[in-house]
């Protein structure tokens, strides 16, 4: 076997011991966070410093057509540089033959990162907190529903079913025998996150039926990015072995709470390893407000980002689980933005807001962005909220043209994602809405052919 492999990480190398590798999955996400990229034998992986794929790439919408965002040159597709990070080599186990996946990093013919690469976006984000003497953490929690395969659009998803052999059942959130129903499925995760070098802090039911929680621990926001990036293949492969389907649209069940991808955050001093949020004596210090702060002020401008489809505003639903303001509170799971208990070490602010249906390279990227603008402005958040959150007014938009208008006048976000990745992003999303907007849904036919 080649020398590479020798600097593979401990898992990868663990995955290969003693064994041939045959292939390497060469990928790089895309705007949805769909996995793009080539197969190749693992001898000419070997060989290659890079590859190339078009920028194209990143103008395609969810359903397969191309945003007109190609800039002046016009649609010519040109070749992007893929250079591996091999420090994302890992297994991808439920293959055939033993392979290998590896992120890469895209940048233009002159060496420059292409900005509207979604982990480039993230990386920028970072190195923005790190020329403030900041190391951002993050923790991500994955929603999503394991449902019996459906091969008709027309049709309602359903739950899946359960080893007793009957539909997974709703409103049993933290039953240890609901998450037995799934125990094959949750084996298969377990064994492949084993084989990828992924540590999963816990595994939960949450209220839905067939609905899920894998909790992930903190760390650096680009690794965690890009482990629900893996997870997310990982679990629709182990959900296909046992011929169901894992889901991570927002709203999968009309009558069941959506999939949100929480995002905690703590922000850590570079030179002294303190948290940001904590004073020397434990209390909350003028960083912490202004992280809510930001969050506050410039998530209603970042939810295009984090509810990237029509479907991510049917989440949002009063009582349901979801938030349907930006108010904070300090352990009240009815506010957008909450402060989880913690010592003052592990003090931090968890935004609610993310669907799991977003890139959680620009889902992180996004929520990082507005608390930096949050610690850079310095204005405090308000006072904190008591109570049913759900009995305060609405201050999310509730459907993705609104959430655009928002996203393009903000050009204070723009600055801090990038404003060619936010010219981008606009532009694929305005035309995968308004393909959306050419649909004509059960629910018109139903009410409105005979009686309008």
């Amino acid at each position: 076997m080649s020398d590479w492999t020798d600097n593979l990480p401990e898992a990868a190398k663990d995955y290969l011991a003693g064994r041939r590798l045959d292939e390497v999955e060469c990928i790089v996400s895309d705007l949805p966070g769909i996995a793009r990229g080539k197969a190749v034998p693992a001898t000419k992986f070997a060989r290659q410093e890079y590859f190339h794929l078009p920028d194209s790439i990143f103008y395609q919408t969810i359903t397969g057509e191309w945003g007109d965002a190609a800039g002046d040159e016009g649609f010519i597709e040109r070749d992007m540089i893929l250079r591996p990070d091999m420090e994302t080599a890992t297994a991808a186990p439920w293959t055939g033959d033993l392979t290998l996946q590896v992120i890469h990093d895209a940048y233009d013919r002159k060496g420059r990162e292409i900005e509207y690469s979604p982990r480039n976006v993230l990386k920028r984000v970072v190195e923005l907190y790190r020329k403030q003497g900041w190391e951002p953490v993050v923790a991500p929690e994955m929603e999503f529903y394991l449902v019996a395969r459906n091969l008709d659009p027309a049709k309602n998803i359903e739950p899946m079913m359960g080893r007793s052999g009957r539909p997974a059942a709703a409103r049993q959130a933290y039953s240890m025998t609901a998450v037995d129903e799934f125990g094959p499925v949750i084996d298969d995760i377990y064994d492949f996150a084993e084989a990828q070098g992924f540590e999963i802090d816990g595994i939960t039911q949450e209220g839905g039926a067939g609905q899920l929680e894998i909790n992930l621990r903190h760390g650096d926001p680009v690794k965690l990015a890009d482990e629900v990036f893996f997870f997310k293949r990982l679990i629709r492969e182990a959900a296909m072995r046992h011929n169901c389907f894992a889901t991570f649209m927002a709203k999968p069940i009309a009558d069941e709470p959506g999939s949100a991808m929480h995002i905690h955050h703590s922000v850590i001093d570079i030179e002294d390893g303190t948290n940001i949020f904590s004073g020397p004596q434990g209390g909350e210090t003028d960083a912490f407000f202004h992280f809510i702060g930001g969050l506050q002020n410039h998530l209603p401008s970042a939810i295009a980002v984090l509810a990237p489809y029509v479907n991510s505003y049917r989440r949002y639903v009063r009582d349901h689980a979801a938030p349907i303001n930006l108010m904070w509170g300090r352990d009240n799971r009815t506010t957008g933005i909450r402060v989880p208990l913690s010592g003052p070490s592990s003090r931090r602010v968890e935004n609610r807001l993310a669907g799991m249906d977003c890139n959680p390279y620009l889902g992180i990227a996004a929520s990082l962005a507005c608390g930096y603008l949050g610690l850079m402005e310095e204005k405090r958040a308000g006072p904190s909220f008591k109570g049913d959150a759900y009995e305060g007014e609405e201050d999310i938009p509730r459907v993705m043209g609104d959430a655009l208008d928002l996203f393009e006048e903000a050009t204070k976000l723009h600055e801090v994602l990038g404003p060619e990745f936010a010219r981008v992003y606009s532009i694929v999303k305005r035309n995968e809405y308004e393909e959306f907007l050419q649909v004509i849904s059960p629910w018109e036919r139903e009410h409105l052919l005979l009686n309008v």
